[in-house]
Parts: C-alpha cells; sequence; structure tokens
C-alpha cells in the first residue's frame, strides 16, 4: 500500500488535494476466511453429500466480503469539498481542525462527543481528525472523522479552505 497522494483529475472535478480509503488490516482477511472455513464445518457435519459443500462456497466469500465491506470508506478533500465516506461538507464551513491522538480516542469518542457530530469512526485507524463546522446551517457542530494521517488531511482542509474562501 502506497501513501502517494492520488492526483485525481477527471473532467467532472478538479484535482484531489487528500485521498485515503480506511482499509481494514491485510493480515484480517485470513481468520475471516477461518472464521467462514468454521461455520461451513458446522454445516459440513449435518448434510452429507453435496450439499454439505454449499456452506464453503457461500460462507467464505461472504465472510471476506464483510471485511472488505468494512474497509470501504474513503476520505476525500478536492473540489472544495470535505468528503468523509458518503457526507460531504463545503470546506467553505469549515473552521479549525484538531488532531486526536490514538491514546485520547476512549475520551473523544465517549464524554466528549457532542451528540450532534458526525463521525465517521473506524477501530482499526489509529488518530482522528475533528474538524469543526462554522456554518449554522450545517446541523452538526463538527466532524470526527478516522484517518491515518491526520497532518496531511488537515493540511488539505487548510490549503482548500484557503482557496475557496
Amino acid at each position: 500500500m502506497s501513501d502517494r497522494q492520488p492526483e485525481n483529475d477527471s473532467a467532472t472535478s478538479g484535482p484531489t488535494a487528500f485521498d485515503e480509503r480506511l482499509s481494514v488490516p491485510v493480515w484480517w482477511y485470513l481468520p475471516t476466511a477461518g472464521i467462514g472455513v468454521l461455520l461451513a464445518a458446522e454445516i459440513h457435519m449435518g448434510y452429507p453429500g453435496v450439499r454439505s459443500w454449499i456452506g464453503y462456497v457461500v460462507l467464505i466469500p461472504l465472510c471476506l466480503l464483510v471485511t472488505w465491506w468494512w474497509g470501504r470508506s474513503r476520505v476525500t478533500v478536492g473540489d472544495g469539498r470535505l468528503t468523509a465516506d458518503e457526507r460531504s461538507i463545503p470546506l467553505s464551513s469549515v473552521g479549525e481542525t484538531d488532531t486526536v491522538a490514538r491514546a485520547d480516542k476512549r475520551e473523544a469518542m465517549g464524554p466528549d462527543l457532542d451528540p450532534a457530530a458526525y463521525v465517521l469512526h473506524r477501530a482499526w485507524v489509529g488518530p482522528l481528525v475533528r474538524v469543526e463546522v462554522t456554518d449554522p446551517s450545517v446541523p452538526e457542530p463538527y466532524w470526527v472523522v478516522s484517518t491515518r494521517r491526520p497532518e496531511q488531511l488537515r493540511a488539505a482542509i487548510a490549503a482548500q479552505a484557503a482557496g475557496v474562501r
């Protein structure tokens, strides 16, 4: 996996200043396949013949698909917008950003969390970035977004927001 930031230029969008997929660790696929095998073995023990293999054919790919689905979220900054998963906010509505270290996640996601905040949290991703929302028409007071590269995300937000304002 590369830490290089892609520059996605297309006819419909400008350059992307930050793009990160919050994928699960690659090693998770091995235990996931093992869980699929164990579940399929339960079915295998109950049915004789060809029907006994249906569990393997269905459950192993299903377990792997679920693991892939957990890691499909993406965080991007580009075209004057911050996009986290499928939610998006214009950078003209963004104020200060703050990095929350892995050691401080429990506090930030527990007692300090505003129930109205938008949260894109992935437990397997260490740090968080808290993004203040300054537009009163946006219902969230701030966004909390998981990222493996918090300083790069904050720099991209600042650079793009300066260009928007």
